[in-house]
């Protein structure tokens, strides 16, 4: 579909504003790793070979017997038992020296058919975010198997990283957007109705501004239990009302304007007003509040995590990271990862929506 001529320029402005547009690409990236997750960072194989049959063991289960074993749970491919039972085609004496079987088999030197080698591709770091490496002492400092260490529990931390930074940033955008809609749509009827109906609207928000939030929070999640859902609806709840404001005053100014009125006139129905024509004109003030929002709750989202009332405790969280890190302060690099990893994320971010705020600003214009 193609652009208005607007947008277009929308999109010029935008470009221009090469802080902004280097941050986007960059963010980009970075969040099509983390959507990738599953191939960046995994104790899976990506893709594995067994007797001329692929298998993508990072995103289906597979049990033991698939590759010739013996238990009907999913398959433990960091066991060289089971890897030997993959590259040399379900061979029973893998049991016995499983090592030295995979090594004739890279070799090119066993007697095993060509037809029955099997290989896997592992991915560029092999750890989950779930998977403890109980090898030497932990929290262990970075080298070449954990490039940013382990934690307390020997979990690799890029590989925490990486998940902890993708549920970040999807809970943010489903917050974000939600909580937007709401909020727009509530600013927008305060501000365009005005009378009675702003003041009824403005007592309710009073009071629920009002509202001890993490006591909700803690009262949930002690009956419900802790859930990405539950957390992402609580958030939305108590969300919404951060951009009411701005959207109702921007509502009640342009009310008034000479332009509504003659669509008034003319017979147009006030939810066309009132979102193709006022709404445009408040887009602007809306946009800079939305780096705020976004921040903001990508903030308290890792606060929650480090108090303790956030995501559930398997999942992999930046808060529960930054919580590690106050806990073992012997553990430099925990402090240095949880901190870089907030600010480069939420840096990009706040270019980013400046950059969009600025290219709906028909008074900005870039060289």
């Amino acid at each position: 579909m193609a652009l208005s001529e607007l947008n277009r320029r929308r999109w010029r402005n935008f470009r221009r504003n090469g802080r902004a547009f280097w941050s986007l690409v960059i963010f980009s990236l970075l969040f099509i790793v983390a959507i990738c997750a599953e191939i960046v960072a995994n104790d899976k194989p990506i893709v594995a070979s067994y007797r001329g049959e692929l298998y993508f063991p990072a995103y289906n289960f597979y049990p033991e017997t698939a590759f010739g074993g013996d238990f009907g749970t999913e398959a433990i491919y960091t066991d060289p038992a089971v890897q030997c039972l993959i590259v040399t085609g379900g061979q029973q004496d893998c049991w016995d020296t499983p090592e030295d079987l995979i090594a004739a088999v890279d070799a090119g030197t066993s007697d095993i058919p060509k037809e029955k080698q099997g290989w896997m591709i592992w991915p560029p770091i092999p750890f989950h975010y779930s998977t403890i490496n109980n090898v030497g002492s932990a929290p262990s400092a970075p080298d070449g198997t954990h490039w940013l260490g382990t934690d307390d529990t020997a979990r690799d931390v890029l590989a925490r990283v990486i998940y902890g930074f993708r549920i970040s940033i999807l809970f943010t955008l489903i917050v974000t957007v939600v909580a937007s809609v709401v909020g727009i749509a509530a600013g927008a009827i305060q501000g365009y109705f005005g009378g009675r109906t702003d003041l009824v609207f403005q007592r309710v928000l009073e009071i629920w501004a009002s509202t001890p939030s993490l006591y909700v929070i803690i009262i949930l999640f002690a009956i419900l239990g802790r859930s990405f859902w539950l957390l992402v609806f609580v958030t939305i709840l108590f969300g919404w009302p951060a951009l009411v404001g701005v959207v109702r005053a921007e509502f009640l100014r342009a009310r008034n304007f000479e332009y509504v009125r003659a669509a008034r006139a003319l017979g147009v129905s006030d939810r066309t007003i009132m979102f193709r024509h006022i709404l445009p004109n408040a887009m602007v003030a809306t946009l800079t509040m939305l780096p705020f929002v976004v921040t903001g709750t990508i903030s308290g989202l890792a606060a929650l995590d480090y108090l303790g009332y956030g995501l559930p405790a398997s999942a992999p969280s930046l808060g529960e990271l930054a919580l590690q890190a106050k806990q073992n302060l012997q553990a430099p690099w925990l402090a240095f990862t949880a901190f870089f990893t907030f600010a480069i994320m939420l840096s990009l971010l706040v270019f980013v929506f400046e950059g969009v705020r600025d290219a709906f600003d028909p008074r900005k214009t870039f060289k």
